[in-house]
């Protein structure tokens, strides 16, 4: 190529070649240590560029991750309003500069401003293992070893009733003792009429369990969904207060479902932590937990794991 040529060229690539990629573009994870009660308060914020322009899309700490319409991007400066002012209350706001691959700035609330980092998410793609361990059982049926109540102890109501693992009434949430990375897990759960949990994995991505009054949850947050992210292929009819089964096979964030031997998510990619998520170290392994703190009454029992062999 001749040098008019490549002037040429030059001159019609330049000015698309300086429309430098938004800073924000991509996925970020928010950890937000409590000091005062020894928790987490995790966050992720999904940001992605169309023609120019932004699409913000925020995981709360709990609740579902829904699209931001108010928000602001100037150079490297993020401004995301995630709950408009009312009567009584302002608004609160994320203020967040792009700096050195990071997200850093402060969460502006009504009654004080919390400093928070995001950090790139991770990645995780992996390719599925070859092979798998043989089962092994996380509960006994005899008492609760290998599991342990987040948050007051005396605030529990898990219990073994007939070999049952039994969420009396509505109160702490259930974690393994033990962290995982890529698995196959089997449970069985007796889930109630109006009754709510969730079964999550690496304590950051829930399976949903609900019966709800129908009508109540949208399709991405009914039984068998990753809550928010990922909608069940297959419809069930309701059956409150019976035994159904659920295999989950978990790698990187891939994931794939069947719910009473039916193929209901097949290796579909989890965007980002759910409401909930203890914490958003999604690079890191984490344990199972159940949820008590919507209602009692669910059951569990057969709850197994398998782990890639070496």
């Amino acid at each position: 190529m001749n040098r008019a040529a490549i002037a040429l060229v030059s001159a019609i690539f330049a000015p698309i070649l300086c429309q430098a990629a938004s800073p924000f573009v991509g996925r970020w994870d928010f950890t937000v240590p409590n000091a005062s009660s020894g928790t987490n308060s995790s966050y992720w914020l999904g940001v992605t560029e169309k023609g120019g322009t932004l699409e913000v899309w925020f995981q709360p700490s709990g609740g579902n991750v829904i699209q931001m319409k108010d928000f602001k991007a100037e150079g490297s400066h993020l401004s995301v309003t995630t709950a408009t002012a009312t009567a009584t209350r302002p608004a609160t706001t994320w203020e967040l500069d792009a700096v050195g691959g990071k997200l850093t700035g402060v969460i502006k609330a009504p009654t004080n401003s919390t400093p928070v980092t995001g950090l790139p998410a991770p990645a995780l793609k992996r390719a599925e293992p070859k092979a798998w361990s043989a089962p092994v059982s996380l509960f006994n049926g005899k008492d609760l070893t290998g599991w342990e109540p987040i948050g007051n102890p005396d605030n529990s109501h898990w219990k073994v009733i007939d070999g049952l693992l039994v969420n009396e009434t509505k109160g702490d949430n259930l974690k393994s003792t033990a962290a995982y990375t890529d698995f196959k897990l089997h449970f069985e759960v007796n889930c109630p009429d109006r009754a709510n949990s969730g079964f999550y994995l690496r304590g950051r991505y829930e399976v949903q369990l609900e019966y709800e009054a129908p009508g109540t949850d949208p399709p991405e947050r009914m039984m068998g969904s990753i809550y928010g992210r990922l909608t069940p292929a297959v419809t069930f009819e309701r059956t409150p207060g019976q035994w159904e089964t659920f295999d989950v096979t978990l790698v990187g964030r891939t994931v794939t479902i069947s719910r009473n031997g039916k193929l209901t998510i097949d290796h579909k990619e989890i965007e980002g932590i759910t409401g909930g998520a203890l914490d958003a170290n999604e690079g890191d392994p984490g344990p199972f937990y159940i949820q008590g703190d919507h209602t009692g009454g669910l059951k569990f029992r057969n709850i197994t794991v398998s782990v890639p062999k070496n």
